[in-house]
């Protein structure tokens, strides 16, 4: 059952649940985080509508700069913006920064340790259409291993604009990970939210869980309704929603490994270097379980449609449950 503490849509078993694409969150949370802090600044790479941005650059355009196909000098001008006491957020596609602008993030950003945060929108197999170039895979593993340098990966949209308005008063450097199609919304208004607390989405009616599922963004929705369907089937799960990946909540990991001795994690990212590798190491470390691990199985992507790709890449609703019932199997 959904957990009840934490008031998420009640409509969201339904067909027709109300789908919003992630990145309108940051948009709407971005103009919230302008209107109550002067110090807020934005940056885009010629991809404003795209990314959201248009909203904030519509209401503040004193305080928005339009830097072009430029993403090496995104970074850099925020960086220069953030060491003058702003508040930059730079947004472009995920493939493309931090994608191509890694070594200048790296070096001005979080070396210097600059209150920047990276938005990186489209990212994941869901750009559908635009193809394996456009398909950023890898972005979550090429940001966690920077130091200093927190991720961020929201479940829907509402939870998109809560991640962007905590961002904008941390003192710390960050990537923001958006998702290009719509999701259902899962969470509301009324949801708790903290960048430093992972929640539990979905739990056993009665009883223990036999198998924790962790999950980060865009696939939450897939993963909540694998945990409806197996429950049904008598198999018991919970249901881990990471919004943090770096730093990640520790301790709720460890809390779930106890119980149910098995994790599946689930994540719209190469299986390598990404949110299941930052969960295997928490485990690694401190608490070793079975795993197994649902994503992008070392393979770049292709073009089609979202939910097309998602099935094809083994990250759909029945490849969460099979990945489930084969921990389950295994004896460590």
């Amino acid at each position: 059952m959904l957990n009840q503490k934490l008031k998420l849509n009640p409509k969201l078993w339904n067909a027709d649940v109300e789908q919003v694409p992630i990145r309108k969150g940051f948009g709407q949370g971005l103009l919230l985080a302008g209107e109550a802090d002067k110090n807020v600044v934005g940056l885009c790479a010629d991809l404003t509508e795209s990314t959201q941005m248009n909203l904030f650059a519509d209401k503040f355009p004193e305080r928005f700069v339009q830097v072009g196909v430029a993403e090496q000098n995104l970074v850099t001008v925020a960086s220069g913006m953030a060491a003058m006491g702003k508040i930059p957020f730079c947004s472009s596609y995920a493939m493309f920064s931090p994608g191509r602008n890694w070594e200048q993030i790296r070096t001005t950003i979080a070396y210097n340790e600059r209150k920047v945060i990276i938005v990186g929108s489209h990212a994941g197999i869901s750009v559908g259409p635009d193809g394996g170039t456009h398909q950023a895979l890898e972005d979550i593993a090429l940001m966690r291993v920077m130091p200093d340098m927190d991720v961020v990966s929201p479940c829907d949209a509402i939870e998109a604009k809560k991640a962007t308005l905590a961002l904008a008063k941390t003192k710390r450097p960050a990537y923001l990970r958006l998702a290009r199609d719509k999701t259902p919304i899962i969470t509301t208004e009324e949801t708790p939210f903290s960048l430093k607390k992972a929640e539990i989405y979905w739990m056993p009616e009665v009883g223990l869980a036999q198998v924790g599922i962790i999950v980060t963004g865009g696939l939450t929705h897939r993963a909540l309704l694998a945990a409806k369907e197996l429950e049904a089937e008598g198999i018991k799960t919970k249901v881990l929603h990471l919004t943090s990946i770096k730093p990640i909540d520790g301790n709720a990991i460890i809390t779930l490994a106890k119980e149910t001795k098995k994790i599946v994690t689930v994540e719209e990212h190469q299986v390598v270097g990404g949110m299941g590798s930052a969960v295997a190491e928490v485990l690694a470390q401190n608490y070793p379980v079975a795993i197994e691990f649902v994503g992008v199985q070392d393979k770049f992507g292709q073009s089609g449609t979202p939910d097309e790709l998602v099935e094809y890449y083994g990250m759909g609703k029945n490849s969460i449950k099979e990945a489930v019932k084969k921990v389950l199997s295994r004896k460590i």
